[in-house]
């Protein structure tokens, strides 16, 4: 995409203004890092609480006269039992082909706002906006309406630290558990917060409407225990968190049981279908996949990129690395990546192909660092 068609978020020239070096991803104009550095932004997510520029994301929304006509809709496009929702709850989903591959993956909520039960929110990625929205609009029925939230941005506060900072600016929302979302007021601005963030660490996502965001940016930059944070540690953390990015771990060729992501299939999904891509789903949750996800940690210090090939001990393919680098919580390289199930055992012993030699790694679980979600 060339700079002309790039976009900017409405923090764009916050970012610049904090020195921060700008990269196109996602077909935006985005800060990749700070000056500080990515292993200092890294570090300090995990000890205090990181500002992240998440605006990007595609943020939509679902609406009917009552909840059930809305989630039955959308159940037909993804495995999530959102009939399930209660009021202020929020799950983790994908999009499915009929192949059972991912198109996407993304958050779906239900706000419960009194007088608006039948609203839906959904939160997709950057890169996959487009599709994801003309998907969801040719799939409504009549009578639900189908919008997007263009004008909203979005902000990621995460970190041990965040929940304090919260309870002094929102305190209702500081009281919120693990997936869950309100209404608050953040110094006099109207948002819709969420419980819920994509580093392993406890902390909100925050939703404001454009003019509010440099204003929110700026109240919470202020507060001592938050620093801002790009791009760069936010792929640093997730992969020690043992998160998948679409692109890497999740493509149109894997389902989401190769993926190690049945826990966000609905048990009343699983046994029903009634989703498109279910009979692949069905079929490998009753047979097992041929291959799954797993953590790799490479021995000594060099790291294995995306695309690097696993081997078994003998030299035989047994499957492919999709994200790797090194992991400043751990002090050392870290990877994902796909194997032949027989093989994606913990303590399995196998080699990774960099630069045309055969580097000794380990099976591993996921994550790499525990994570400290607020349960």
């Amino acid at each position: 995409m060339s700079e002309e068609t790039l976009r900017r978020t409405p923090l764009y020239d916050a970012h610049v203004a904090l020195g921060a070096r700008i990269v196109p991803f996602a077909g935006y104009e985005m800060p990749v890092q700070y000056p500080a550095g990515i292993i200092a932004e890294h570090n300090w997510t995990r000890q205090s609480a990181g500002l992240f520029d998440v605006s990007h994301m595609g943020q939509c929304f679902i609406e009917a006269d009552d909840f059930e006509r809305a989630a039955r809709a959308l159940e037909k496009l993804v495995p999530a039992d959102v009939l399930g929702l209660t009021p202020g709850q929020q799950r983790y989903t994908q999009f499915l082909n009929e192949d059972g591959g991912n198109l996407d993956d993304l958050m779906v909520t239900r706000p419960g706002y009194a007088g608006r039960d039948g609203l839906i929110y959904v939160v997709v990625n950057a890169s996959r906006r487009e599709g994801d929205f003309a998907r969801l609009a040719a799939a409504m029925p009549p009578g639900i309406a189908f919008s997007t939230g263009e004008d909203y941005a979005l902000l990621a506060l995460q970190g041990p630290k965040a929940e304090a900072v919260m309870a002094r600016l929102a305190p209702n929302a500081a009281n919120l558990k693990f997936m869950a979302h309100a209404k608050a007021e953040i110094a006099g601005i109207a948002a819709h917060v969420s419980r819920s963030g994509y580093t392993g660490e406890d902390g909100f996502e925050i939703s404001v409407h454009d003019r509010d965001a440099v204003k929110l940016w700026n109240v919470l930059l202020a507060q001592e225990e938050v620093k801002p944070v790009g791009l760069g540690a936010r792929d640093s953390l997730r992969l020690e968190a043992g998160l998948c990015l679409y692109g890497h771990e999740l493509d149109e060729t894997i389902s989401p049981v190769e993926a190690d992501l049945v826990w966000s299939i609905g048990k009343r999904r699983r046994a029903e279908g009634g989703f498109i891509g279910a009979a692949r789903v069905q079929r490998e949750l009753a047979e097992g996949p041929k291959r799954r996800r797993v953590g790799i940690r490479p021995e000594g210090r060099a790291p294995a990129r995306d695309g690097t090939v696993i081997t078994d001990a003998g030299g035989r393919a047994i499957g492919i690395v999709t994200s790797g680098g090194f992991g400043p919580s751990i002090n050392g390289p870290v990877a994902m990546g796909y194997v032949e199930t027989a093989l994606a055992v913990p303590g399995t012993s196998v080699r990774l192909i960099v630069r045309d030699k055969a580097l000794p790694a380990e099976i591993v679980r996921l994550p790499f660092v525990p994570n400290r979600f607020k349960r």
